[in-house]
């Protein structure tokens, strides 16, 4: 909830990465609420979380979405001064270096205790967002070990597959039943009422 919608899970390997969950915005954004980049660091903790709670153990299956999620964590803290401990202010001036094909590079204009303070501010981010996703995942395990199932057999879900398997777990709303009136409780109008 909070980030943008699954449009692809599948396990089949593609380059480095041993699977891939694809989500596909709804609509077009430029600038993103703290809200919403939180919500992305607990998707891509979601694989490492799964891990913990279903093996009790980690692999380098999540590397790529550690690095990601670290990456993230690093610019909202440092670029976009989303961190309640520092406040709105960023971190480390971005130079072009034009004898080295334009790379950028971001360097440290702050102290080694302003840079414990941001390791600190991202480790608090990426931690939170990880217990979200271990939590959200423990109380859905069922829905989980349903999606595995479901990749295991197929290889590939998309977003409306992995809708249906999930609402599936959902308890269906009681359709109210109409009740069938009492005779006796029923009063008749004096005209049709019976000696």
């Amino acid at each position: 909830p909070g980030t943008d919608p699954i449009h692809k899970v599948t396990i089949i390997p593609r380059g480095r990465a041993l699977g891939l969950t694809q989500q596909l915005p709804l609509d077009e954004r430029h600038t993103y609420p703290k809200d919403y980049l939180v919500a992305t660091l607990t998707v891509l903790l979601g694989g490492r979380a799964a891990e913990d709670l279903v093996f009790n153990q980690f692999t380098t299956g999540a590397g790529n979405d550690l690095e990601r999620a670290t990456d993230l964590a690093r610019k909202m803290v440092c670029n976009w001064g989303m961190s309640e401990e520092l406040g709105p202010i960023t971190f480390g001036r971005r130079e072009e270096h034009i004898f080295l094909g334009r790379e950028i590079h971001q360097a440290k204009d702050f102290s080694e205790e302003t840079a414990r303070l941001i390791d600190h501010a991202m480790k608090k981010l990426v931690d939170g967002a990880y217990n979200q996703a271990k939590s959200l995942l423990t109380t859905h395990r069922a829905e989980l070990q349903a999606l595995a199932q479901a990749l295991l057999d197929r290889e590939t879900l998309d977003g409306q597959e992995i809708d249906r398997i999930i609402a599936s777990f959902k308890p269906q709303p009681e359709t109210p039943q109409p009740q069938e009136e009492d005779e006796a409780e029923t009063p008749l109008p004096l005209g049709f009422q019976q000696a």
